[in-house]
């Protein structure tokens, strides 16, 4: 990036930190965020399909930890109505969230501090919310806390045996300033030993870290670096309004399986996100940056942005329903792409259509007790032309449909989802292949990629709140390119996010699942166990079948690990 394109994006964030801090101002506590795929989501979530709390949006991650501690305190008032479980899940919780209940019962201080809270190395191993160092004074705090994971992956079949080890360790540093502004910064280093595919089946982040792919130290290492500034001010009561610009992971759209916009697969964004959300209306608006494809000829790598915006009208006990777009752009830095207020596509028509545009749009139903509906439509590229045309290669779409039933036939802390995807020929790809759909080469969306569908279902239950199973199955159809024995593309089906369609060389006819047709299905069993707060085991199995009906071939693979983290 050069100096111009920083120092616009420099000016872009003292301008919107400008406003909001002009703005009349309330206090709020412990602003930073609580990390996305963190399974106080999962425990919101089924709140909100019983509907004990309202207005929770999970096609958004970032939520601040005070947001929350609030749901949280919503859920204590109706607390008659929890299973054992769900209440004991809500204690535990309540005090990692809620800084009110910080006290010596329940959190430790290895290193003491100023706050209500036990210290000494014994406590480390207790059952109490663990800090290396905590400290507050008036509406300023920090929390420091170290941690680290070890895992073994063990291949099963095909009868050839390989294994890996994972290996990690680091830190974090969390907080809030004066009472508005959060802050978050973690470093994670570590190393990897055996098979790479096992290893990233473990920590799936692996396929886009620079350091594990360079591989040019006597180990294979990784390492991760977050950070990010977040304000937050609610000028009235029920409005509130946050900006934040740092790094984090980000997931945008409904999907039990994955979401068809952000999926969360993708690496940590570099970004600046506006949110404004007051009764009905909840806006979104993002603005990131991400890589192209790893290449060890560095003169080969690139920038791309992505710009995203959300308009979501929530009705209460009915229905949630969005409209949202995206534009992927590459080679310069587009002032309009940080307008937080405008139609990108037709943005980017007068810049001369040289983006990857799409629109889409979603619904999450809330008026039935313990099920919850929800869908998404994508339109990528073309928005107008030839939309009846199923099997015209313009005809860029996705849906995904699916429901959630949480206490089916009464079974208390048992949830069920089921859901159906599919991705026509060509989605997310472009003409301009660094503006394809994709950072680091992951697909930004849905992992499945063009030219396929999903039947996926899973299983959640709460054993206890310290034992949580996870069952899921995964089938998948997908047509792919064919090439000849030298690798030259014989034909194009839209079946490869980086090989876009070639005018006057491909037919306009694109039939879905056309090409070597592969069938997968995919068996996951994961079981999760916490004998002590911030000491987590994590064992899953993994049996998958891949069936070519082209070729007539299939082969068939699993594999188990064990993942120990630990946070202190």
């Amino acid at each position: 990036m050069n100096r111009r394109n920083i120092n616009i994006i420099f000016a872009f964030a003292i301008a919107v930190a400008a406003a909001i801090l002009f703005l009349p101002q309330s206090s709020s506590a412990q602003v930073e965020n609580v990390p996305f795929g963190e399974p106080v989501y999962r425990f919101l979530k089924d709140m909100r399909v019983r509907g004990i709390i309202s207005n929770y949006d999970d096609g958004i991650s970032g939520l601040s930890r005070f947001q929350v501690a609030d749901y949280l305190t919503i859920v204590d008032e109706s607390s008659a109505k929890l299973s054992t479980t769900e209440k004991n899940l809500l204690r535990r919780y309540r005090e990692e969230y809620d800084a009110k209940l910080i006290s010596r019962k329940t959190n430790a201080s290895l290193f003491g501090g100023n706050m209500n809270m036990a210290d000494g190395f014994g406590e480390m191993f207790s059952d109490k919310q663990k800090y290396l160092f905590a400290y507050q004074k008036n509406d300023n705090n920090v929390f420091f806390r170290g941690g680290g994971h070890l895992g073994y992956n063990n291949s099963i079949t095909p009868g050839t045996k390989t294994n890996a080890k994972i290996f990690d360790v680091g830190f974090d540093i969390r907080g809030t300033v004066f009472g508005k502004l959060g802050y978050y910064f973690s470093v994670l280093k570590g190393g990897m030993a055996g098979d790479t595919a096992l290893a990233e089946y473990m920590l799936p982040e692996l396929r886009t870290n620079f350091k594990y792919l360079e591989n040019i130290e006597n180990i294979r290492s990784y390492d991760f670096a977050k950070g990010y500034l977040k304000y937050f001010t609610e000028p009235e009561e029920g409005m509130g309004i946050s900006g934040q610009f740092g790094r984090e992971k980000v997931k945008l759209g409904y999907g039990y399986s994955s979401s068809l916009i952000m999926s969360g697969n993708a690496p940590d964004f570099d970004f600046l996100r506006l949110q404004f959300r007051y009764g009905i209306i909840n806006y979104y608006s993002f603005f990131g940056s991400g890589v192209g494809p790893y290449s060890p000829d560095k003169s080969m790598n690139y920038t791309k942005y992505i710009s995203s915006n959300r308009l979501m009208l929530s009705f209460e006990d009915l229905f949630d329903i969005g409209i949202g777009e995206t534009v992927i752009f590459s080679d310069r830095l587009e002032l309009a792409y940080l307008n937080p207020v405008i139609f990108y596509k037709f943005v980017e028509h007068s810049l001369q259509d040289r983006d990857n545009g799409s629109i889409y749009f979603d619904l999450q139903t809330h008026f039935l007790k313990d099920v919850e509906f929800q869908g998404t439509f994508l339109l990528d590229e073309n928005i107008l032309s030839n939309l009846s045309d199923f099997s015209r290669y313009s005809n860029k779409t996705g849906y995904q449909a699916g429901v959630y039933w949480y206490r089916p036939a009464s079974i208390e802390n048992l949830g069920l989802s089921f859901e159906y995807t599919k991705i026509r020929p060509f989605v997310y790809s472009h003409y301009n292949i660094k503006n394809t759909y994709t950072s680091f080469g992951q697909i930004i969306g849905h992992p499945i990629g063009p030219n396929s569908d999903q039947v996926f279902a899973a299983l959640d239950l709460n054993i206890t709140d310290r034992l949580f199973l996870r069952g899921e199955y995964q089938f998948i159809r997908s047509g792919e390119n064919v090439y000849d024995s030298t690798g030259k593309l014989e034909k194009n089906v839209g079946g490869d996010v980086f090989q876009a369609y070639r005018d006057g060389v491909d037919p306009v006819e694109m039939y879905f699942l056309d090409g070597i047709r592969i069938n997968k299905s995919v068996f996951g069993l994961k079981l999760t166990y916490e004998p002590v707060r911030d000491y987590r085991f994590d064992f899953y199995y993994s049996y998958n079948t891949e069936k070519n009906l082209t070729s007539g071939t299939s082969n068939d693979y699993s594999y188990a690990y064990g993942l120990f983290s630990l946070v202190f």
